[in-house]
């Protein structure tokens, strides 16, 4: 058996009456850290860090993040996170708590994960937001490395979104592949042999008005809906993982009116 990872963090953060963004609670342990670049701007920046370099069977990390009123923070990770082959009967568990506050921002902004055959893995990603808190999410999912080339023939993958705005269910999406994934995403009703996904929600009261600019900078493969007035939804497919990167960062750079980390430039 080897030997499992476990990881844990919890952060919090608040506005102060300059209008900055403070440091108020953080506590980590184990194989996750946070690290905060230096920046010149008012909002606050963190990087997570897995310092086990990816995710396999039994392996356990979980992640707590709070924006207080008044705090802006941008969110991703040091690089591509990776799920590596399990061993048989060990699943991986990654648990990722957000909540947001009326008057906080929350940008999460994770860098891919990438899939490698034979692995097993369970995500759960809930988020919690006030009446009038702002957030902007991405999710990229890279199946296989294209330039192995790799195809994913024995998974287990299980993955769940879920955004509750005041108490009430805003956003609900799951994802479950096992077995021959390559199979199932080959066919033309789900992904059409896509090797990439990128699911993104913007929940803002002025999110109308990227619209316009938005749809003209999706590509061929993505598609920009309202689910209801101040949430916007974008899924997007990608031959691979190089060419839906290239394709989000507009888009990101545009709705996150440019507040993009370094670790996103190609």
């Amino acid at each position: 058996m080897q030997p499992r990872a476990v990881g844990a963090a919890r952060l919090s953060v608040c506005g102060d009456a300059m209008g900055k963004t403070r440091l108020q609670v953080l506590r980590q342990s184990g194989s996750l850290k946070l690290v905060f670049p230096q920046t010149h701007r008012t909002d606050a920046e963190v990087v997570l860090v897995n310092t086990a370099g990816g995710i396999t069977g039994g392996d356990r990390f979980s992640l707590d993040i709070n924006v207080q009123d008044g705090a802006k923070l941008t969110l991703t990770t040091q690089a591509a996170e990776r799920a590596y082959r399990a061993q048989p009967g060990e699943i991986g568990s990654v648990q990722t708590k957000l909540t947001v506050a009326d008057g906080g921002c929350l940008n999460w902004l994770p860098q891919e994960l990438i899939l490698y055959d034979r692995c097993a893995l369970r995500r759960r990603l809930e988020i919690s937001l006030g009446p009038a808190a702002r957030l902007l999410m991405v999710e990229p999912l890279v199946f296989g490395r294209a330039a192995m080339p790799e195809r994913l023939e024995d998974i287990f993958f299980q993955d769940r979104i879920t955004i509750w705005q005041a108490g009430k269910p805003l956003y609900i999406d799951g994802i479950d592949l096992g077995g021959d994934a390559a199979a199932h995403l080959a066919r033309r009703a789900l992904a059409n042999g896509a090797g990439a996904l990128a699911s993104v929600v913007m929940v803002a009261p002025d999110v109308e008005s990227y619209l316009p600019k938005l749809r003209a900078l999706l590509p061929a493969t993505a598609g920009a809906s309202l689910l209801r007035p101040g949430v916007l939804v974008i899924r997007q497919l990608a031959t691979e993982g190089f060419a839906l990167r290239r394709a989000l960062i507009p888009m990101l750079e545009h709705l996150s009116n440019h507040i993009l980390p370094t670790s996103w430039r190609l």
